[in-house]
């Protein structure tokens, strides 16, 4: 089987899109092309993938990269098996094309709730951009396959579709948590709690305890973290593909997600969680319903309030000061995710799923 993914949004080394879903269609013989927009991000597609470079949608700026991809899309749609695309925008770049491919939409979060976190969007035209965005996702789920990030995206939608949740791939063997470094892995910005994260180094560095924060920061949050670097508060990993981000978080003291109460969160699982429980180390999180489900369910971590880095740093120094307890927290966390949210597992079903849907026998 041949398959086109394509992004213009999503960043080529996404951990979903790359590092799991392509990564399993690889290992299972089939081929891939992988459209996204590599020049803009500065990186060269992987070994195992056909790249071709596609323009980047940000802000205000998405025709362009739309045009380009549904060109391309043209082009190869007699040449693929079938067609997997991963943002709301390349909706437009498929839509009306004679003799396609099969077409799969990767449904990655609750696309009306996200545009109240878009800063340049105006106020004034959410509204009828969040109508817009609920009409696509009707008329998508009439002519296209879908698959969910989230089983409480099923509501949204009239049909069952199969759920490809975000899991991430757990080692056989883990280090021990530390007790001197907390860690922050993801996309950093205001409704991600990168205000609290810079208080929170600032209250933990008396106490010689340092704060790694690895991930890409929208523009509004890149002079703040810059600076907090410059006083000496926080060490900011920009982007790193996830395969050696993640090996960033063994042996650190706890993993922090800070988000808050935003709609877009209040149905979503934090990949971040996983992650961390995924390398052993103890969860800080916010009470995201989600979150608070997985901590209490496992025993991996402790909750705090929403935008309170006082309760944070206080939480790090109970982990730090009680080795038993981090120990027990990480290991929890650990177990539970090997158990429960191993991406293999996952993976077999994403990729029989869309055999079936490009007619292939696997």
């Amino acid at each position: 089987m041949h398959v086109l993914v394509m992004t213009v949004v999503h960043h080529p080394e996404d951990a979903r899109i790359l590092h799991r879903q392509i990564r399993a269609l690889v290992d299972a013989g089939h081929e891939v092309t992988y459209a996204a927009p590599y020049t803009a991000r500065g990186v060269v597609p992987r070994s195992f993938v056909t790249g071709v470079d596609l323009p980047r949608a940000a802000e205000r700026r998405r025709l362009s990269a739309v045009r380009a991809a549904r060109k391309l899309f043209k082009s190869m749609r007699g040449r693929v098996d079938l067609a997997l695309i991963h943002d709301p925008e390349l909706l437009f770049a498929v839509a009306g094309v004679r003799r396609r491919p099969p077409v799969v939409w990767d449904v990655h979060e609750d696309t009306p709730a996200t545009l109240s976190l878009k800063p340049w969007l105006p106020a004034f035209l959410r509204p009828p951009t969040r109508f817009l965005a609920r009409l696509l996702e009707t008329t998508a789920e009439r002519r296209l396959h879908l698959l969910l990030a989230e089983t409480a995206y099923a509501g949204r939608f009239k049909q069952q579709h199969l759920v490809v949740p975000n899991e991430t791939w757990v080692p056989d063997t883990v280090s021990r948590p530390g007790d001197d470094r907390i860690v922050y892995l993801g996309w950093l910005s205001e409704a991600r709690g990168v205000k609290e994260a810079v208080e929170v180094a600032r209250l933990l560095q008396p106490q010689r305890v340092a704060v790694e924060l690895i991930g890409y920061a929208d523009p509004q949050s890149r002079p703040l973290l810059n600076e907090a670097v410059a006083q000496g508060l926080l060490e900011w990993r920009d982007f790193m593909p996830n395969d050696e981000a993640l090996k960033r978080l063994d042996g650190a003291l706890a993993g922090l997600s800070l988000l808050r109460d935003e709609p877009n969160y209040r149905h979503s699982m934090p990949t971040k969680i996983i992650e961390y429980m995924a390398h052993g180390i103890p969860v800080i999180t916010t009470p995201s319903p989600r979150a608070v489900e997985l901590v209490e369910r496992y025993r991996c971590g402790l909750v705090v309030p929403w935008e309170d880095p006082q309760a944070v740093a206080r939480a790090v120094l109970q982990l730090r000061d009680n080795p038993f307890e981090r120990h027990g927290t990480g290991g929890r966390g650990y177990a539970a995710a090997r158990a429960h949210h191993h991406w293999p597992n996952s993976a077999r079903r994403f990729v029989a799923q869309l055999e079936a849907w490009a007619g292939v026998k696997s």
